[in-house]
């Protein structure tokens, strides 16, 4: 890890403790953390995009924490934004008939 740290799950620290080391950590600033959080989604979709079929459905799960984080820093709950995706996927569909566009005639 970089001397500029990286964004970690609340209880990292503790997990770290109980393993006899003493972690170096500080509580990120607002707009730090808005920045830290749009990296580690990045992070954790590209451990999705290299991961086996065994870590697929771990990786998605981690995708989804920082989703859900990043949403209440939007000032919105997990409930709103399920609430906005249900609302999407009535109007405009969802994925699952694995629909590819080619354009236009």
């Amino acid at each position: 890890m970089g001397a500029d740290g990286k964004l970690v799950r609340d209880r990292i620290p503790e997990i770290i403790r109980a393993s006899g080391a003493e972690p170096i950590t500080y509580r990120a600033e607002s707009a730090e953390y808005r920045r830290r959080l749009r990296d580690k989604l990045l992070e954790e979709v590209d451990e999705f995009l290299t991961a086996d079929g065994a870590t697929a459905v771990e990786e998605l799960a981690d995708i989804l924490e920082v989703v859900y984080a990043l949403a209440v820093d939007l000032g919105t709950t997990r409930d709103h934004l399920e609430t906005t995706r249900a609302t999407k996927a009535t109007e405009r569909g969802s994925f699952t008939d694995r629909v590819v566009w080619t354009g236009v005639r």
